[in-house]
């Protein structure tokens, strides 16, 4: 099983859009998903952690990233062109996830949001943990 796993926003239109479009871009199936909201994430995230992030969190099977660091680090490992990402790391982490911040405050005004959680088709279940 991959430890490479993505946990999202699992009611956020824009997660989710994210989500689709990193499947569409691992034809290796590096990743899989978990909504932050979900069983998985409570069971590896400890809760003052899941407390501090609302949008994403990347766990690679070591060590977790969150914010611009989670999206580029995932961006990385998609491939050329989206490898090319790394470079952003030069720019300073509290640069970075300043404009994270402003896009994750206002996803829900800007995106919308569902109901609930989205169902993943049933070739892509085997991709989401839960």
């Amino acid at each position: 099983m991959s430890r490479d796993i993505v946990f999202f926003d699992g009611v956020c239109n824009l997660c989710n859009a994210s989500v689709q479009w990193v499947i569409r871009h691992d034809p290796e199936a590096r990743f899989q998903f978990a909504p932050l909201q979900g069983s998985t994430a409570k069971s590896i995230i400890t809760e003052d952690q899941l407390k501090s992030v609302d949008s994403i969190v990347y766990f690679d099977g070591l060590k977790y990233y969150v914010k611009s660091s989670a999206a580029l680090k995932i961006l990385s490992k998609l491939g050329f062109p989206y490898n090319l990402s790394k470079m952003f790391f030069i720019v300073p982490g509290f640069i970075r996830n300043a404009i994270y911040d402003i896009v994750a405050r206002n996803r829900y005004k800007w995106f919308g949001k569902q109901d609930s959680c989205m169902m993943p088709t049933p070739e892509l279940k085997r991709r989401f943990l839960e």
